[in-house]
């Protein structure tokens, strides 16, 4: 292959990366960024070919402009280009297809099902990638721009979850004309290393003229150079005419505004030029070709144009040797550049084109294709009103509701648009409103969403007061996700207090919703009657799924304000009713699988949090409820951390931070980001600034809001601060979130562990009275609660004081203690912290005053790692607790890992039996 023109460094660099490919330190994702015609395709072809000499596997797909709402087309264009059925091919590459593929034709009939197949994908690509990564892979998608929003959340997940091993993603793109989403996931990649930028300047002139202009006179070649402004498309389309016998003409940035297609005029005018020395078959199968897209096959080429298949082949091959047309995989056919497609679709005809698009449609519809593949023809060959249309495109959208949400809209607002708006109709229209604004709110365009709903509310009125208090309960999670909880609890009150009142589920749907609302901003107390009606209700309209939902919710919000006591009474309750229901009876309010698990979870119900946990995602992922799916993950990162499950709880704790990011939640974002930060902080080394950065992001996110989500953010920073060595801004974020430094508008079912935290940070700031008084309060508010945990953390607290204060054997029995406590409640991971802070070597209370504080300035004192026979209990025995906990992080650098020192684990590799 003859040298790419002027690009010779930005090859010398991707030959670099290919040599290196997967090395640690290099850039996983390379994004290169260019005007249209600037040679951005010309560049991925020679890497791609460079790639292939390499021996590397590699894969390309384009994404196409007027294919935007086709679900992963990027993707799937990548693996049919692969031949992933052939013989022989890598059995991943199958599996990858079929996986995308059957997403996109058929949703409800994939394996995963719903939810699972939008976020489960994500996982499922990134292993794919990672097992064809063994022998080195090159993904290239080109024209990014245009990539479908399914695609563009893949890509947005690969660049903050590469695949491990040796797989680089190369994306091309316009930048002026990428979505800001996408475009703000490639610069946090950029910052962060992970992703490498490379924007194509013009050519350099006298390269250009040498390689493509060598017959031209110079003057003459200089001024077409000139005319072009170095953009390689342009020149070489001026070359062209110029040869032709056109006359030259003005600069391509003075022929006038750029067209639909993003290009000056002038360049349109000169490719559109040589469509009119074609035939006119020639030309019926080249505009066919450009409205058909991926379906360009001769058959469907020969159904659009009425020419026969003999006839469409001839002319096809005709128009291939002018490289009018080109050969793609599939059997399909392409324009030569997609710019030259944009024009060519742009100047049909409108009724020509939708006429084309209907012919696509029924053909397809003739050979049994399911409707998801239909959706694109039917939706832009709608020029009125077409009930029959309009139900293709709605049983379409529900289909593609969980797994590209985007899409969905889309399609709907395609019905929406051409619906007349007639009273026979207002049902039907208030129904596709509904679908609607629920699968904008799940793509996270949130405030479309309400402002959907709000017209819903105000036109719905008294003929259809259904209509209104779905709109109303609906548009109140959307008001709770934009952080306006107060908004949405009017909303809510305001519908309660309607003439007549909502049915009796509806009711208790509403309530429910008013208690979410006080939980998210800590008023809990002040909707207890409404969730105690919602219980009444339910029970006298024998609706056990209300009844259990609404006793989950009621334990949730006892044991966040720290009444244990009726939080266990109505956990207990809830918990009978939700085991003796069925899935179907769940899917609808599954809700009440997130309320009850946490509640649990802050009673110290591991087991059952647990398995409420896993039935609920199962639930939830089958069901398509995405916007459950965070809180249920939160709830097992949380759990799988204090049980000492570390890689799953990061696990855990990132998919639910990519679906909050998804939901386009900043709450919820920031919510999920601060159980991040805490799981990193344990399974990370001491010193990774990863969890830093991560609180840091979480209490950004939370902005101004004030609640529940955005008081955990603070704490989780304040944790990650007292960590890296600043015990001053561990206090400063730690009080913040709690009102003061009494800690007043804390949650009190978590107090006692900030507390610890704050002890010790004052300590280390050398503030002995203030964590004397913050010890105290600890030790108060956890007899509160008696709670295992949280009693555990008060004796830390006060622990560390006496050891402070010079009393090491107080502390020693302040550490068995707290050992006890936390071995009853089965929060294993504190367990076995708490022993290595009282073991002898460990570099806690047993061995004496610490030495010299290390981490940084006023960092807590870190433990000495201990030595081989130091995994024991203080009488000489090994204790099944750390090994256990060495076993979980074995292989994994983390915090506890250092604990245990290197001596310990290499005993464990030689001893794999628990004693």
């Amino acid at each position: 292959m003859a040298e790419l023109v002027g690009r010779s460094s930005q090859l010398s660099r991707f030959d670099a990366l290919i040599a290196g490919i997967g090395r640690p330190g290099e850039p996983a994702v390379v994004d290169i960024t260019g005007e249209p015609g600037i040679g951005k395709s010309r560049l991925l072809g020679e890497v791609c070919a460079r790639a292939r000499r390499a021996g590397l596997t590699v894969l390309r797909g384009r994404a196409t402009e007027y294919e935007q709402h086709v679900p992963f087309q990027a993707f799937t264009d990548a693996l049919a280009d692969a031949h992933p059925g052939a013989p022989g091919a890598d059995p991943a590459l199958t599996e990858a297809e079929a996986v995308l593929h059957g997403i996109r034709h058929a949703p409800s009939d994939t394996p995963d099902g719903g939810a699972a197949a939008r976020f489960g994908l994500r996982r499922a690509v990134a292993a794919f990638l990672t097992r064809l990564g063994e022998r080195g892979l090159v993904l290239a998608i080109d024209d990014l721009h245009w990539a479908d929003p399914a695609s563009r959340e893949l890509v947005d997940h690969l660049v903050r979850h590469p695949a491990r091993g040796r797989v680089l993603l190369v994306v091309a793109r316009r930048a002026r004309q990428t979505p800001t989403s996408l475009a703000a996931a490639l610069t946090r990649g950029g910052d962060g290393g992970a992703v490498l930028h490379l924007e194509l300047d013009p050519l350099p002139e006298q390269e250009s003229i040498r390689a493509l202009a060598p017959d031209v006179p110079e003057d003459l070649a200089r001024q077409l150079y000139a005319a072009s402004e170095g953009n390689p498309l342009y020149l070489l389309s001026l070359l062209h005419a110029h040869r032709g016998g056109a006359p030259l003409p003005g600069a391509t940035s003075d022929a006038g505004t750029a067209n639909p297609a993003g290009v000056p005029s002038g360049l349109a005018a000169l490719l559109l030029d040589e469509l009119t020395t074609l035939t006119g078959p020639q030309r019926l199968v080249v505009e066919a070709v450009a409205v058909l897209g991926d379906h360009a096959t001769t058959p469907m080429l020969a159904v659009a144009t009425g020419l026969t298949t003999g006839e469409t082949d001839d002319h096809a091959d005709a128009l291939a040797a002018r490289d009018m047309l080109r050969s793609g995989p599939g059997g399909r056919w392409m324009l030569r550049h997609p710019v030259l497609r944009a024009l060519v679709y742009e100047d049909i005809a409108p009724g020509r084109r939708a006429e084309v698009h209907r012919r696509a449609a029924q053909e397809l519809a003739r050979r049994g294709v399911p409707v998801t593949e239909r959706a694109h023809h039917v939706a832009r060959s709608l020029t009125g009103w077409d009930p029959r249309a309009a139900a293709v495109l709605t049983e379409a959208a529900a289909q593609f509701e969980s797994t590209a949400p985007g899409t969905a809209a889309h399609l709907l607002d395609v019905v929406l648009r051409h619906m007349p708006d007639t009273p026979e109709l207002v049902r039907d229209r208030g129904e596709i409103v509904l679908a609607r604004a629920r699968a904008l709110g799940v793509s996270g365009s949130l405030r479309e969403s309400r402002n959907l709903l709000h017209g819903l509310i105000r036109t719905s009125g008294k003929d259809h007061p259904e209509l209104r208090t779905e709109a109303v309960a609906q548009c109140a999670v959307m008001e709770r996700y934009l952080g306006h909880s107060p908004e949405a609890t009017a909303l809510l009150r305001g519908e309660l207090s309607r003439h007549p009142g909502p049915s009796p589920a509806q009711a208790v749907s509403l309530r429910l919703a008013l208690g979410m609302s006080a939980l998210q901003t800590t008023s809990y107390p002040e909707t207890r009657a409404d969730v105690a009606e919602a219980v009444a209700i339910a029970r006298c309209d024998d609706d056990p799924t209300g009844e259990a939902a609404a006793l989950a919710l009621a334990a949730l919000g006892e044991a966040y304000e720290g009444e244990t006591e009726a939080a266990a009474r109505f956990a207990d309750a809830a918990r009978g009713l939700t085991d003796a229901l069925t899935d179907p009876d769940l899917t609808a309010l599954c809700e009440a699988l997130v309320w009850l698990s946490w509640a649990e979870t802050l009673l110290e119900r591991y087991a059952d949090a647990e398995r409420h946990i896993t039935r609920g995602l199962d639930i939830a992922r089958r069901g398509g409820r995405l916007h459950v799916l965070p809180h249920l993950l939160t709830s097992r990162a949380f759990v799988h951390l204090g049980t000492c499950r570390l890689p799953s709880a990061l696990e855990a704790a990132e998919e639910a931070e990519s679906i909050a990011r998804a939901a386009g939640s900043d709450d919820l974002l920031a919510f999920a980001l601060a159980i991040k930060t805490l799981v990193l902080l344990v399974s990370r080394p001491l010193g990774d600034p990863d969890a830093l950065a991560t609180g840091e992001e979480a209490v950004a996110t939370a902005g101004g809001s004030k609640g529940w989500w955005s008081a955990l953010a603070w704490c989780m920073l304040g944790h990650a601060t007292f960590v890296s060595g600043d015990p001053h801004r561990a206090q400063e974020a730690i009080t913040t979130a709690g009102g003061g430094v009494g800690l007043p508008l804390l949650q009190p079912s978590i107090r006692p562990g900030q507390l610890d935290t704050l002890v010790n940070a004052a300590l280390a700031a050398g503030d002995v009275d203030r964590a004397a008084r913050w010890a105290a309060q600890a030790a108060r508010v956890a007899n509160r609660l008696g709670l295992g945990g949280q009693r555990a953390a008060a004796l830390r607290a006060e622990a560390a004081l006496a050891e402070r204060r010079g009393d090491p054997r107080k502390a020693v029995r302040l550490l068995d203690a707290a050992t006890q406590e936390y071995a009853r409640c089965g929060q294993t991971l504190w367990e076995a912290y708490s022993l290595l802070r009282s073991a002898p070597g460990g570099g806690g209370a047993r061995a004496g005053a610490a030495g010299p504080p290390r981490g940084g300035r006023g960092a807590p004192p870190a433990p000495v790692p201990p030595a081989e026979d130091d995994i024991a209990d203080p009488w000489g025995k090994p204790h099944p607790v750390l090994y256990g906990c060495a076993r979980e992080i074995d292989g994994a650098v983390s915090t506890l890992a250092q604990l245990l020192g290197g001596g310990a684990r290499a005993r464990i590799e030689r001893e794999p039996a628990a004693p």
